[in-house]
C-alpha cells in the first residue's frame, strides 16, 4: 500500500492559518495560505499531507458543528478543493482528520435536541437521559468524551449516525479527492464500527487508508485486516525523546525490539505504525530535548525505524512549543515556511528511506546497543541497511560483525569500510546500505 512507503507532513490548519480561537462566524479564506507551503512540503521530503480538523466547529476543530462545510474561519469548500488540487498536482496525497466519536455542542442535531428535547428526531443520535442534567443546564444529561461536556459523544450504534458520517466521507472524496483518514480517538471506537468503516473505505476509493489514533494497549485491537490499516505509535514516541534526555538508548532499542524484533512473540512485525517526534497534542521535540544536538539523531531513528515517519509543521526547522503554555503554543500561526540545516537533513533522511525497500519494509534487529549508541539492522528481499546513531558528543568506534566489508551511506552517498571498526562522529546518523 502507498501509505507504507510514505512520509507524512502534519498540519493543524486552524493554528497554522491563524484562525481565531473561537468560531466568530466570519468567513475568511485562510486555508489558501497552504498554497504557499506546497513547494516547501515537497522539498522537505514529504509526499502526504495530514490535515487536522478542517470542518465547521465550535472552537478547536474536534468539536464539529457540520461535517459537510469547511470551517468558516478557514474559508469555503471551494478554497480547500483548490488547495487539494495544488497538493495533488505536486504529487502529494491528502489525509483528513475524521472526528467521529463525538461532536461539539453546536452540532446541528444536538442543537435540535436542545430545542425540542424528547420530541427531537435526533435524540437517539446521542446517549441522552432526560432524567438528569449537566453543568450546561440543558435540561437533560448526555454522555461526553472523557467527561469533557463540550464534546458530545455520538451513538455510533445508530445506523442514521453512521450513514451521515459515511455520506460526509464520500463527499470529501468527491470534492477533495482525499486519500485517507486519521481517526481521532480510535481507541474509543468499537470494533464493529471500525469494521463498517473499513468496508466502506474499501469501496469509496482504491487504497483509501485508515490511520487510527491509539495511545496504549495492544495496537492489534485497532490495526488489522478488518479495522485500521495503521495506528499511532505512542509507545515508541516517549522513548524517542526520553532515551536521549536520559542518555539511555536501551529504552528505545528495547521498545523497537519488543514491537518489531525477530522473535516469534513480537507484536507488530509487518505492520506500518505512524511514528512521530511531536504533533498537535504534545511538546515540540526541540523543546522537550534537553540537548538540541540530539535533534538529528532523534530524526535519524524516526526515519530508520519500522513505521511511517511524520513531521509536524515547523518542527522541520526546529521551532519550539511547550505544552505548559497551552494548546496554542503547540499549534502556532506561521507566516511562511522556513528552512534550515535541519530541514535539509530531514529531506535527506526522507530520500534515503524512499530509496530503500529495507527501510520501508525490512525486519528489525538490534546489532549494537549501549547507553549512548544504537545500531540496528533493517533487512528485506536481500537488501540490508544498518541504522547507526551516536548520541554522544564524542566519536565512537563500534566493533561488530557486519556480514560484509563495505557499505554506502544512503544519507550522504559516501562509502563506508567496516574494517578495523566503524567510527561514528559525535551526534551522528548513518544509514549504511550493505554490499550484497
Amino acid at each position: 500500500m502507498w501509505f507504507d512507503e510514505s512520509v507524512i507532513y502534519q498540519i493543524y490548519p486552524l493554528g497554522l492559518c491563524g484562525a481565531p480561537r473561537e468560531n466568530d462566524g466570519v468567513q475568511e479564506h485562510r486555508i489558501l495560505k497552504i498554497l504557499d507551503w506546497v513547494d516547501h512540503i515537497k522539498a522537505a521530503g514529504a509526499d502526504t499531507v495530514l490535515f487536522n480538523p478542517l470542518f465547521e466547529s465550535d472552537r478547536h476543530g474536534y468539536d464539529t458543528r457540520d461535517y459537510f462545510k469547511l470551517d468558516c474561519r478557514l474559508g469555503a469548500n471551494e478554497d480547500f478543493k483548490r488547495v487539494c488540487e495544488a497538493l495533488h498536482a505536486a504529487g502529494l496525497r491528502v489525509i483528513l482528520d475524521g472526528v467521529f466519536n463525538h461532536v461539539g455542542r453546536g452540532f446541528w442535531a444536538f442543537r435540535d435536541v436542545q430545542e425540542k428535547k424528547w420530541d427531537s428526531p435526533y435524540k437517539d443520535w446521542f446517549h441522552v437521559s432526560f432524567d438528569g442534567n449537566t453543568g450546561y443546564n440543558d435540561g437533560f444529561w448526555y454522555e461526553a468524551w472523557e467527561g469533557h461536556y463540550e464534546l458530545v459523544k455520538l451513538n455510533l450504534q445508530n445506523p442514521a449516525v453512521v450513514g451521515h458520517q459515511f455520506d460526509a466521507i464520500r463527499s470529501w472524496v468527491e470534492q477533495f479527492d482525499i486519500d485517507g483518514l486519521r481517526l481521532d480517538v480510535a481507541y474509543c471506537l468499537s470494533p464493529d464500527y471500525l469494521s463498517q468503516l473499513r468496508q466502506f473505505a474499501n469501496q469509496v476509493k482504491p487504497d483509501f487508508v485508515l490511520l487510527g489514533e491509539t495511545l496504549h494497549g495492544d495496537y492489534n485491537r485497532w490495526m488489522n485486516d478488518n479495522t485500521c490499516h495503521a495506528v499511532t505509535n505512542y509507545e515508541c514516541y516517549k522513548g524517542l525523546w526520553s532515551s536521549f534526555n536520559s542518555m539511555n538508548l536501551f529504552e528505545i532499542g528495547h521498545s523497537l525490539a519488543r514491537q518489531f524484533g525477530p522473535e516469534q512473540w513480537t507484536l507488530y512485525k509487518g505492520k506500518h505504525l505512524l511514528s512521530f517526534l511531536d504533533n498537535h497534542d504534545v511538546e515540540r521535540i526541540a523543546s522537550i530535548l534537553t540537548n538540541k544536538e540530539h535533534l538529528r539523531p532523534a530524526y535519524g531513528i524516526l526515519f530508520g525505524m519500522p513505521g511511517v515517519p511524520a513531521v509536524y509543521y515547523g518542527s522541520e526547522w526546529g521551532i519550539e512549543g511547550k505544552k505548559s503554555q497551552g494548546d496554542d503554543a503547540l499549534r502556532p500561526a506561521l507566516d511562511r515556511p522556513e528552512s534550515s540545516a535541519l530541514t535539509e537533513f530531514i529531506a535527506k533522511l526522507a530520500a534515503a528511506r524512499k530509496s530503500s525497500r529495507a527501510l520501508c519494509y525490512g525486519s528489525y534487529r538490534n546489532v549494537v546497543l549501549t547507553n549512548k549508541q544504537i545500531i540496528f539492522e533493517r533487512a528485506c528481499d536481500g537488501e540490508r541497511v544498518l541504522v547507526a546513531v551516536n548520541a554522544e558528543g564524542a566519536p565512537y568506534t563500534a566493533h561488530f560483525d557486519a556480514g560484509c566489508g563495505t557499505a554506502v551511506d544512503l544519507i550522504t552517498g559516501q562509502a563506508h569500510d567496516f574494517g578495523g571498526g566503524s567510527e561514528l562522529a559525535p551526534y551522528s546518523v548513518a544509514f549504511w546500505k550493505m554490499e550484497r
